[in-house]
């Protein structure tokens, strides 16, 4: 059987406070998910195991998430949080370099201002990520994607991924300028793309795959087979698909790829870029 990795999912104990991201359109998740949700719907769609990425900018999410893969060997990785800002980052990437299996970091860039990535403060952040073999997260909307352009030219030795493809605007069909900015970005080798996120960026209740088509075309067009993984971005999906929903749009999307082709995108990528043991 071939092996399928989720290189993108969450998991949380809801805190309206702390959450308050999750609001009122999004009930369906104002509640827990957590490991034991989660593996059923890997069992059912064939997947050994999943990289787990923070959903609250803390280092005690970084320790939940850490602690939850401790009892549970199918979460593979973990995607924490950091203070890439703060002057002592390098003291903390140090300290967490001591769990293995923390892959990386993240930040939600996309509630940040346009220029947040050329700040020298988070520039230092990114800078000392090398030291420890730490990847990086780009979690951004498509308009900061020159920002993200400006980022990894700047540190071509970090490996960088793209989140959600820089999540375009699916629902209005706006489509050239980010398309333009992806042809950019994808063009140096640093930089891994996840295929994930893009039902919540379709129109919640009435996308249909046709709607995502134009868009895994120019992401498979740029970044090829070679740096795309799947990510079923589990639980925030549930606002627009069930998870097999979300699984069987790509399924059907890279049928017209071969099976080395295929293993690629559902595993071996993600494997090579996290490191991950499965």
């Amino acid at each position: 059987m071939n092996k399928r990795i989720d290189s993108h999912q969450h998991f949380w104990k809801f805190d309206p406070i702390r959450d308050s991201w999750i609001d009122d359109s999004m009930q369906k998740i104002q509640r827990d998910f957590l490991p034991e949700d989660l593996l059923p719907l890997l069992t059912e769609n064939k997947f050994q195991g999943c990289v787990a990425v923070e959903a609250h900018q803390s280092e005690e999410q970084t320790n939940f998430l850490a602690d939850l893969a401790s009892k549970k060997d199918f979460i593979k990785g973990i995607v924490g949080w950091a203070d890439l800002r703060d002057k002592n980052v390098s003291e903390r990437l140090n300290h967490f370099s001591n769990n293995k299996i923390i892959k990386g970091f993240r930040h939600v860039v996309q509630a940040e201002a346009d220029d947040f990535m050329l700040r020298n403060d988070f520039r230092n952040g990114i800078a000392a990520l090398k030291e420890f073999d730490f990847t990086y997260d780009i979690l951004i909307f498509h308009r900061q994607l020159p920002a993200a352009i400006d980022l990894v030219k700047r540190f071509p030795e970090q490996k960088f991924v793209i989140d959600h493809i820089a999540k375009p605007n699916i629902k209005s069909g706006e489509i050239a300028s980010w398309e333009k900015d992806i042809k950019e970005i994808a063009k140096f080798d640093n930089v891994s793309c996840k295929v994930s996120g893009m039902v919540t960026e379709a129109d919640w209740n009435n996308w249909k795959s046709q709607d995502l088509k134009p868009y895994l075309d120019v992401i498979f067009e740029n970044f090829s087979t070679d740096k795309l993984m799947f990510g079923s971005d589990w639980p925030v999906c549930n606002v627009a698909a069930d998870y097999a929903a979300v699984v069987n749009t790509l399924e059907d999307y890279i049928a017209q790829f071969s099976i080395q082709e295929q293993n690629k995108i559902w595993f071996e990528n993600a494997e090579a870029f996290y490191k991950l043991e499965i």
